[in-house]
């Protein structure tokens, strides 16, 4: 029987707005799982205000996966491998295309799902990039539409957070620091002028979409830091890109959870990022009851009938994480009430 480790970004929602939340919710089986536990933990992490450089998920799956070095998640050497890339022996940095956008007061990052960018915009976009790249001696390799990859060996040590923890955020609490910062930052603004004026910039106002008007830079990793390919298969649904290159199997969505009982491994769901970055609590709930219909309830059922030997949940919010370990046994627990408490 299999040992199923479910990592579920953003399933801790707020605390501002955990309780009505949690109220919202019709998920016994979200429920039953976490309430008829074996063991569980939670803990709080540094916000991303307060100089976080990874969400509590990706630290999490960071460390879970061996790609941690020195604290900080180094994730794009072994993500180029899961696009058919060889690192060799450089260090790489996992590129993604970005709209920036100009308040009053400050510059924001807006969450990269926003952009809707599409493959041939995608590739028109980096064609155009990569002879800047390429002129400083920077090789820049095309991994899917969202996740490209940009060899530096001589910016080695640039500090950078991840996308998701920048989203919505002030940036000047994010700009990448470390000796060789300036040279990124000179050719972020050659690549910003450049796309300024791009047809697949003119086209996408005319579809009413973001400008790509930037890129993020970050998870660098050589392919020694980047480490060997997990022990346990990873299995993405509807995850980012860099998190896809890291699985060996990507799902869209998910039709059943018969291939999720294969064999122990990490399954990563992210289907909620979206909703809970936006602070879009409506499609929030909606998400959840997805995911109870789609992969709460089946597993619950599967541990239940005996065909999942434990089952852990790894749930996250911006500033926290919670980890929760279920068996058969621990079901049967009848005298412990199922509730959502443990979202809020």
């Amino acid at each position: 029987m299999p040992h199923i480790t479910l990592v579920l970004p953003h399933l801790l929602p707020l605390p501002e707005f955990a309780p009505d939340l949690a109220r919202a919710l019709q998920t016994p089986a979200l429920a039953a799982l976490l309430s008829r536990t074996s063991a569980y933990d939670r803990r709080g992490a540094a916000a991303p205000a307060d100089g976080a450089q990874a969400l509590p998920h990706e630290a999490w799956l960071a460390r879970a996966l061996g790609l941690s070095p020195e604290g900080r998640p180094a994730f794009a050497a072994s993500a180029m491998r899961g696009f058919g890339l060889d690192p060799q022996d450089g260090t790489w940095y996992i590129v993604n295309p970005a709209h920036i956008e100009i308040a009053r007061s400050h510059s924001m990052m807006a969450d990269p799902r926003q952009l809707q960018l599409d493959q041939p915009d995608s590739r028109a976009l980096y064609e155009a990039a990569r002879p800047l790249c390429e002129e400083i001696g920077h090789p820049l390799l095309y991994g899917d539409a969202q996740t490209w990859f940009l060899r530096a060996d001589d910016w080695d040590g640039i500090d950078s957070a991840t996308p998701d923890t920048v989203a919505g955020m002030d940036l000047s609490d994010f700009v990448p620091r470390g000796r060789h910062a300036l040279p990124l930052r000179r050719l972020q603004n050659e690549v910003q002028m450049l796309w300024h004026a791009h047809p697949v910039n003119a086209a996408r106002e005319g579809r009413r979409l973001p400008a790509v008007n930037s890129f993020w830079l970050w998870g660098a990793a050589t392919a020694v830091s980047g480490g060997p390919p997990p022990a346990l298969p990873v299995i993405a649904v509807d995850a980012p890109g860099w998190v896809r290159g890291l699985a060996t199997r990507s799902l869209e969505r998910l039709d059943g959870v018969e291939d999720l009982l294969a064999g122990d491994g990490i399954v990563v769901a992210g289907s909620l990022a979206e909703a809970a970055l936006a602070a879009d609590w409506g499609s929030w709930v909606q998400g959840v009851q997805q995911l109870e219909h789609a992969l709460f309830a089946p597993l619950h059922a599967a541990l239940l009938g005996g065909r999942i030997q434990t089952l852990r949940l790894v749930l996250s919010s911006r500033d926290a994480l919670a980890e929760c370990t279920t068996t058969a046994m621990a079901q049967r627990k009848f005298w412990r009430r199922p509730t959502l408490e443990r979202l809020t």
